[in-house]
């Protein structure tokens, strides 16, 4: 019956009035401030004329996004497993990643442009930059966070540091790992704007659209290329959910959706 829950008016009548409501005030705020919004018809009329360039530069944005992603998960993911298994190492590295993390990395851009020059590199360590703080901080403190007695019955088994990394700190961590992934996966999109905006490149990319249609003040462009930018991000954030309440069936976590 779950399966069909989301066909009980319950479900999805919230959304639909939620969506009628922001309509609304959308029209009304276009009659009001017409050089900041403009009437959601001009939007709905740039995305049906090109459907086919806003898929295009929605690929290139999310290709920067899922690829700046894999390479800051990896290296966060590897660098947790060392602060969690050295007391030492996480001693001397937690406090300055979290005073990076709160740093606007934005800021350096111009700075990756010149060590990588130009392309889609600099877009990528950006991107990595953004993704890597939320995802160390939180794994870490997964793989740290198994009570003490589960702890102790692996140890009387004489399990090693792999052992227990492989069969217990990781899957206890799982839940945290996909807690940062709801986090980091939207934001990496964000950061992929953020990067096109930032650091020169490529003429494709979501975030180069805005720019460009900012600068000819085509605001029906602009919004539709941050609407494109929404949905990707709310696709993204479900496949992640999906993922967890298929991976983690055993946990509460897993469950509660």
């Amino acid at each position: 019956m779950s399966r069909w829950r989301w066909l009980r008016p319950a479900y999805w009548l919230p959304l639909v009035v939620m969506l009628v409501v922001l309509g609304v005030g959308w029209h009304f705020g276009a009659r009001r401030w017409p050089y900041l919004l403009p009437p959601l018809r001009e939007v709905g009329t740039e995305l049906r004329q090109d459907p086919g360039f806003f898929l295009r530069n929605a690929l290139v944005t999310l290709r920067e996004a899922v690829a700046g992603l894999g390479i800051g998960f990896g290296a966060a993911f590897l660098l947790a497993v060392v602060v969690s298994e050295l007391p030492l190492a996480r001693r001397a590295i937690m406090p300055v990643a979290v005073v990076l993390s709160v740093t606007p990395l934005v800021a350096i851009a111009p700075v990756l442009v010149v060590a990588f020059g130009f392309g889609i590199m600099p877009k990528l360590v950006l991107v990595a930059l953004i993704c890597f703080f939320p995802i160390l901080i939180n794994v870490a403190t997964g793989l740290r966070a198994v009570p003490e007695p589960m702890l102790q019955v692996y140890r009387t088994m004489h399990a090693s540091r792999w052992e227990l990394l492989r069969h217990l700190r990781v899957p206890n961590a799982l839940p945290y790992v996909f807690a940062a992934l709801q986090i980091v996966f939207p934001l990496s999109v964000i950061g992929a704007v953020v990067a096109e905006l930032s650091a020169a490149g490529y003429a494709d990319g979501l975030g180069t659209t805005i720019q460009v249609a900012s600068s000819r003040n085509n605001l029906p462009l602009v919004w539709a290329a941050i609407g494109v930018l929404a949905v990707m991000g709310a696709l993204l954030l479900l496949l992640v959910t999906v993922v967890e309440r298929r991976v983690l069936t055993w946990h509460d976590s897993g469950r509660a959706r």
